[in-house]
């Protein structure tokens, strides 16, 4: 197949839709499709909008991916004649974000006029299907297909015993509760809540490590910083972005996951976590509730609420038969999840689905 995908920036972008993206573009190369990678420029979202006077699609493909996060560029170019169907790729609808709620009824209009623009849509989770189903309607050819959680392959162990005794002797260990967030720093991850949590805690009791860029939201970035420095400055550290063998340091030196967003249309990072043993502490907005399972293997907690996450992460702190028996059941959580190659194969088959009923 001959495919497209749009999407803004760079393919290598550290952030979980970027790594969906990415992992499938490396999935249909390898089985010998043609991808082109059609990125537009980062820009504001009202001049994204004005991309509409000088974008066109591109011509001579089976089939159009577009990253629904590219949707105010879209709108155009989508309804001029083509040749192909487009299939809209959403990770999560920006009016789901938190924010005044003037601004997310303006971007509901532009995204519900997107969405009825395209012909078929993959999914990230049963919870963005029915956000877009609410919004635009039901009825166009669709895939719900789980984004890729195995890039770090079996975790902690392949070895089941040995991956019992690791968690068990990390959970007993006589040290603070090593909390780890992931995520870029932005307002959405709701970094400002697990701070304002901590500042809840006994001192010396948890330590903190923030992997993350700073970079995408400068100014929430240097709030951060001020209100770590104020609130927890001894057991608070930035990292920064990390992937690959950093990351791997990182997630298995850790007690529990917490990256509690204000809207997660799936939430890759938990169930990366979970394949290292770690509790996961998200929100009940969006998603995560499909991957954390409340008290078994994580907690749920609702959004901007610090008093109930100090409270969770008290427990944890407190009762380590309790962080042992969660962090069990969150390994075994990440080993019931498909595999990457499944779950490629299922777009795969998609993709060449649509294209053959277009012609």
């Amino acid at each position: 197949m001959k495919i497209g995908l749009v999407i803004y920036g760079s393919l290598d972008t550290l952030s979980g839709g970027y790594l969906y993206d990415r992992k499938l573009v490396e999935y249909l190369r390898e089985q010998g499709d043609s991808v082109e990678v059609i990125s537009l420029k980062w820009r504001n979202y009202p001049s994204h909008l004005t991309d509409n006077l000088s974008f066109r699609l591109p011509a001579g493909l089976d089939v159009l991916v577009q990253d629904e996060l590219n949707h105010p560029s879209l709108l155009f170019a989508n309804r001029a004649p083509h040749h192909f169907p487009i299939i809209s790729l959403v990770h999560h609808l920006r009016c789901s974000e938190q924010r005044p709620a003037w601004q997310n009824a303006i971007y509901r209009l532009i995204e519900r006029r997107y969405l009825r623009s395209v012909d078929g849509f993959i999914f990230n989770s049963s919870t963005t299907r029915e956000v877009v189903d609410a919004l635009a309607g039901s009825g166009k050819p669709h895939l719900v297909a789980y984004p890729p959680t195995d890039r770090f392959g079996d975790g902690l162990s392949a070895d089941a015993g040995q991956a019992a005794g690791l968690i068990r002797a990390r959970s007993m260990e006589n040290s603070p509760l090593r909390i780890l967030f992931i995520g870029n720093v932005i307002h959405r991850k709701g970094l400002h809540t697990l701070l304002t949590a901590l500042a809840h805690m006994p001192p010396g009791c948890c330590q903190l490590d923030i992997v993350g860029s700073l970079t995408i939201d400068p100014e929430y970035a240097l709030n951060i910083q001020k209100m770590a420095g104020k609130l927890v400055p001894d057991f608070v550290t930035f990292h920064g972005a990390l992937n690959n063998d950093p990351l791997v340091g990182m997630l298995r030196a850790a007690h529990v996951l917490v990256v509690p967003s204000s809207y997660e249309g799936f939430g890759i990072v938990y169930l990366e976590g979970m394949a290292f043993g770690l509790p996961a502490i998200g929100t009940t907005s969006g998603a995560a509730s499909e991957i954390i399972a409340k008290s078994e293997t994580g907690f749920l907690i609702q959004p901007n609420d610090a008093q109930g996450l100090a409270s969770h992460l008290a427990a944890l702190a407190d009762d380590r038969s309790l962080l042992e028996r969660m962090s069990l059941n969150a390994l075994k959580r990440y080993q019931q999840q498909p595999r990457w190659v499944e779950t490629a194969g299922q777009i795969r088959q998609f993709l060449l689905a649509q294209s053959q009923d277009h012609k």
